[in-house]
């Protein structure tokens, strides 16, 4: 057989898996500070499935966009957020991940470019290779807490005369930032000057730790500084990646003729099924007390996480990075070991899991990734083992 480029992706285990898999032949109780999948730590809603029984979901018709009722209540969501939305602009899919991969299809010819975020989500290179675009990054500066690199990302862009679209992460994923609102401006500008388009990840947009500062924008739902697709789904919103829902809200200066070409790209692949749509006012009823105890259970974690760096005293040489919201937090560790060193010394002598900062494309050593989604109790524990360890104290 001959088999697609696009598929060849490296699937060698690495030095963690096979550290993982030594540690569960061994028995050994790890505990995972890197699990972020709320039906396994303990949010979700175990019975968001009962809405699914509706008698309305055994009548197939389907619907490229999606549903009207179902649209309304994506408006609705958007609507209590502060941000006056059209259900006529708004297509469902399956997934945030598929609704990056008809976005690609819609903007970019095959070897055509996406700029996107440097550090960010693992996932971004592989839903580029499956729709033949290339991905140029442009750094987020870490000193100055994940600003973008405006000046950076002008030279990208004078380097790479194919690029069709910025994707930007927001906030972003791991660093937890939200856009300020002057680089959004500046980002819109280019994307004018430049015939572009701007793609917006929200999936975090609801886990802010606390009121935002003024100068950052809480949502690009109501942007209208260039073309604009702003996409989410329930995987993050309602802590129900297993229903399978998402969406692309088409902003006020995307075209008639994209959304004409969006809406036939959908049509041909109809892959959101009837009772989910039929659920999702049901389900967006439920959304406010779940995520009310996702920022409880993050704050709880965050704190944890920081009570274990200030009992080690002001020479510890762990600091944990600031972060506007989301899941995630950056701790930076000596740079005396690699990362992989690091994450394999936390399995071995903390029985814990993290994420080196490479996976996430942190440009500086010296970086792991911790999931505050965990447990609580445990969570604690594990952190605390895992911060003397990167302090080299003994116990």
């Amino acid at each position: 057989m001959r088999l697609s480029r696009r598929t060849a992706f490296e699937r060698e285990p690495n030095e963690l898996s096979v550290s993982l898999a030594r540690a569960a032949l061994a028995g050994r109780e790890l505990v995972d500070l890197t699990e972020t999948n709320p039906t396994r730590a303990g949010l979700a809603d175990a019975t968001l499935h009962e809405l699914l029984a509706d008698p309305r979901a055994a009548t197939y018709a389907p619907e490229p966009c999606g549903t009207i009722d179902a649209r309304r209540a994506v408006a609705r969501y958007y609507q209590a957020r502060g941000a006056v939305v059209d259900e006529q602009r708004i297509v469902l899919s399956a997934s945030t991940s598929e609704s990056y991969s008809w976005l690609f299809k819609l903007l970019c010819d095959p070897g055509d470019a996406v700029l996107v975020p440097a550090p960010s989500y693992p996932l971004l290179p592989y839903l580029a290779e499956l729709s033949s675009v290339r991905l140029a990054p442009y750094p987020l500066v870490r000193a100055e807490h994940w600003r973008i690199d405006l000046a950076e990302l002008e030279r990208t862009l004078d380097r790479e005369p194919r690029v069709r679209a910025i994707v930007l992460v927001h906030p972003g994923n791991p660093t937890g930032s939200f856009t300020r609102r002057d680089e959004a401006a500046r980002l819109g500008e280019l994307c004018c000057e430049r015939a572009l388009t701007l793609v917006v990840d929200e999936v975090f947009a609801d886990y802010a730790h606390g009121p935002l500062a003024p100068d950052r924008l809480p949502t690009f739902a109501s942007f209208t500084g260039a073309p604009c697709f702003v996409m989410s789904g329930l995987s993050k919103v309602a802590l129900a990646p297993h229903l399978k829902l998402g969406w692309i809200l088409c902003a006020d200066e995307v075209s008639e003729e994209a959304r004409a070409r969006l809406e036939l790209v959908a049509d041909s692949f109809l892959s959101v099924a009837t009772p989910v749509q039929v659920a999702l006012p049901d389900i967006f009823e439920r959304t406010e007390g779940l995520q009310a105890r996702v920022r409880a259970r993050v704050a709880e974690n965050l704190g944890a996480l920081d009570r274990a760096l200030a009992a080690v005293g002001a020479a510890c040489p762990v600091r944990r990075l600031a972060v506007d919201g989301g899941w995630y937090a950056l701790v930076e560790v000596p740079r005396t070991r690699s990362d992989d060193a690091w994450v394999l010394r936390t399995i071995d002598e903390a029985s814990a899991i993290v994420h080196p900062g490479y996976f996430f494309d942190v440009a500086e050593r010296g970086t792991l990734v911790v999931s505050l989604l965990p447990e609580p109790r445990g969570f604690a524990l594990a952190v605390a083992r895992a911060v003397r360890l990167w302090c080299e104290l003994p116990g």
